[in-house]
């Protein structure tokens, strides 16, 4: 497989009011996306809610998502559980099921025991028993636990773990993870709030909250940064800060859903016990949304 770059959407997962998943939705979003300029999809995904989803519910999602996007779109599949075990199963079948590489977050319940060599045998024995290749994901703010960059560098040795998804929004951790990898490591930006840095480093792309509802706009700043057609780039960084705060620390997984909803995708309904976005801050998406001309821009 080529090295994995680009812009890839943590896709969400529509929710009926039945609590179950809507996946006549997930399959119409599906289809959107396959349009757009993006690199591929990230199925479960913190933005897909993966700690709200059974086993089955899991492999049935990564199954739709090959299913639903052309063969040249990436599927990445999260799959990091709790447990090694659990964690190579799911790498195993989320393989089985089309995805092309795994995205793996580390455990986090039991941190007192989840020291810097620990972490490093889990993502190890993981990279060692998975079928395809393997990111790192960094998610500090959920995880409760920050991977080091001295840890991703060590890893990054392994011939089956090719990247790291970084969304702790340190840039000088992420500057010192691009200078010690090697040149064929993704370092992928883990919010649309710094792309365009981690880029200009180079960092290989982003899995990014703010590329469910503005993925064209995520694309393009990214292949002008790459391209080094840095001002135009940093023009569309700057345009889509609000936009991406809506969708992330401010309003959070309703927050999204409901951006979604008002460019053309289906957002649906959170899962229990997440919240969907009230009044309030439907009225400060809509704003955002339309200052950058993307009300129903996706139906």
């Amino acid at each position: 497989m080529k090295r994995i770059e680009g812009v890839f959407a943590p896709i969400a997962t529509p929710f009926g009011a039945d609590g179950e998943i809507d996946f006549g939705k997930f399959a119409e979003n599906l289809a959107k996306f396959d349009k757009t300029g993006l690199a591929g999809i990230v199925a479960l995904g913190s933005n897909g809610e993966f700690t709200m989803l059974s086993h089955k519910e899991k492999l049935d999602l990564i199954q739709a998502v090959r299913k639903g996007i052309s063969k040249d779109k990436i599927l990445i599949a999260g799959t990091g559980c709790e447990s090694l075990k659990e964690t190579i199963e799911l790498t195993k079948g989320a393989a089985d099921r089309g995805a092309d590489a795994a995205l793996v977050i580390n455990p986090c319940y039991y941190k007192r025991d989840l020291s810097d060599p620990t972490l490093e045998k889990f993502f190890t024995a993981v990279a060692d028993a998975s079928p395809v290749p393997t990111m790192i994901y960094n998610m500090p703010g959920n995880s409760g636990i920050n991977l080091p960059s001295g840890l991703i560098v060590k890893l990054s040795a392994h011939n089956n773990i090719v990247g790291v998804k970084d969304s702790g929004g340190n840039i000088v951790q992420i500057s010192e993870i691009l200078a010690g990898t090697p040149a064929d490591f993704s370092v992928f930006a883990g919010s649309g709030s710094y792309l365009f840095a981690t880029t200009a480093l180079g960092g290989r792309g982003g899995t990014l909250a703010v590329a469910n509802v503005a993925p064209d706009l995520c694309a393009d700043m990214y292949a002008l940064c790459a391209k080094g057609e840095h001002e135009k780039a940093r023009k569309i960084q700057l345009d889509i800060l609000q936009l991406n705060a809506c969708v992330t620390s401010r309003y959070g997984i309703g927050g999204m859903k409901a951006a979604m909803d008002l460019v053309g995708f289906s957002g649906g309904k959170p899962r229990l016990p997440i919240q969907p976005a009230g009044e309030a801050a439907i009225a400060d998406i809509r704003a955002q949304v339309e200052k950058l001309g993307l009300s129903g821009k996706y139906k």
